[in-house]
């Protein structure tokens, strides 16, 4: 009878979404964003362009995010039914999203400071080579985008969490990142080869470095939260507290609401009444409140 009972009231503990196709995208752009990196880093090299170099450096460092991803996906992957995480590895996407925001936010100051440097340093450039290996890695990058962009609305094959994948909204950044400076590139490497400016290809590494920066920022934005437990905004525990108040005699006295997955929060609330209701029945209070995936409710009678 006890086993029913446990059964009928057991939480949901696993927020974490698998997604093989997902995995095996990612493992395809990796190898392509190799093979282009090399190539634009030389050719950057050869034929003196910032905004070339620019792309093929940026292109290294989405390697080092896509790796990260890989990794994200394996770990979860080989860890989704191990009882030591308390809700599950789900967080070690969104912490691998998170860390590709970082790189992102780093290549960004890289692009700009080099940017920078070169407005007074200028260096004789190799256009047609350069415009050449440009219009390569755009290609290169709008394939990347393309079979990213397939999956990127796409529901998780064992769909258990129905949030964002944090981590492959992070590599489809990447690659966005890696087309919009290689179509700058081509930009500042055309108008400098026909009308001789010179300065553009340093002004649109510039402006490519800002791009990058707000897409970081935003991705910094939707990650950390999960990562740091954070509550959600003060008007929403306000109107759990005045549902579950609705009683005049019941009194919330404690209450953590926290995200535990994008969309997906967990919640413990203490409840002191004189004439308490069960658990249940808080809980049914609560149930307009699709947020609240995993919810401990205790409940004390008050003896004054």
């Amino acid at each position: 009878m006890h086993i029913n009972a446990r059964n009928k009231a057991d939480h949901e503990h696993n927020f974490v979404s698998l997604n093989l196709e997902r995995e095996r995208v990612i493992y395809g752009v990796l190898i392509i964003t190799i093979l282009a990196m090399a190539l634009e880093i030389v050719a950057g090299k050869l034929f003196f362009s910032m905004a070339l170099l620019a792309d093929g450096w940026h292109m290294a460092t989405h390697a080092a995010a896509f790796s990260i991803t890989i990794f994200s996906y394996y770990y979860v992957r080989k860890n989704h039914q191990n009882d030591k995480f308390a809700f599950g590895p789900g967080k070690i996407t969104v912490l691998g999203g998170f860390l590709s925001a970082i790189i992102l936010g780093l290549v960004a100051f890289s692009i700009m400071f080099g940017s920078f440097h070169r407005f007074f340093n200028p260096l004789s450039i190799s256009f047609d080579q350069a415009i050449v290996v440009a219009i390569f890695g755009l290609v290169v990058n709008g394939i990347c985008v393309v079979m990213l962009g397939e999956h990127h609305h796409n529901h998780s094959v064992e769909d258990v969490n129905h949030g964002h994948d944090f981590n492959y909204r992070a590599a489809y950044y990447h690659v966005l990142a890696d087309a919009l400076t290689s179509i700058l590139a081509i930009i500042a490497l055309t108008l400098g080869k026909y009308f001789g400016l010179i300065w553009l290809d340093p002004t649109m590494g510039m402006i490519g470095s800002l791009i990058i920066l707000y897409w970081s920022y935003g991705l910094l934005q939707q990650t950390l939260p999960i990562l740091l437990d954070a509550s959600p905004e003060g008007a929403k525990i306000s109107s759990i507290i005045n549902t579950l108040e609705n009683n005049s005699d019941d009194r919330v006295t404690d209450i953590h609401i926290w995200k535990i997955s994008d969309g997906h929060h967990a919640g413990i609330i203490s409840i002191t009444s004189h004439t308490p209701k069960t658990p249940r029945d808080y809980k049914s209070m609560l149930s307009s409140f699709g947020m609240l995936d995993h919810l401990t409710i205790e409940v004390n009678k008050c003896l004054c």
